[in-house]
């Protein structure tokens, strides 16, 4: 049975329809959402987002945190950032990477964002390398 999924940035809605389940990245790992799911909030972190369209028809994201709300049979996903895995290019996330890198952390706001840069680097690699 389908849920109605709600996937909105500040820029746009990413994504807006029925899916038979989700694998969602909170902040602490990975959890599957189906049908009829208790009620749920929870901290994004980044990472992989899979929205199952139908029992083999998938759709993928990369979130960058920010909250998921699983109520009724509504998912609702607030994020950063959502980009679909067919938008994301290995060598120009390579680049990211390496940049990110070759940033010298001199004050904790430098640290934090080197951090988060060389996460959505790794996790955007990780989620083309990965067959779909």
């Amino acid at each position: 049975m389908a849920f109605q999924c709600t996937v909105v940035t500040p820029e746009k809605q990413a994504f807006d329809g029925k899916i038979v389940g989700a694998v969602v990245p909170a902040h602490d790992g990975l959890i599957g959402i189906l049908t009829h799911r208790a009620p749920l909030l929870v901290k994004l972190g980044i990472g992989p987002l899979r929205l199952d369209l139908s029992d083999s028809k998938k759709a993928f994201f990369l979130i960058d945190g920010g909250i998921a709300q699983m109520k009724g049979d509504k998912l609702t996903i607030l994020s950063e950032a959502a980009t679909p895995a067919d938008e994301i290019n290995y060598e120009t996330a390579r680049a990211q990477f390496a940049e990110a890198q070759a940033l010298k952390p001199a004050d904790p706001k430098t640290t934090a964002r080197r951090e988060h840069d060389l996460a959505v680097a790794k996790a955007k690699m990780h989620l083309v390398e990965q067959p779909h």
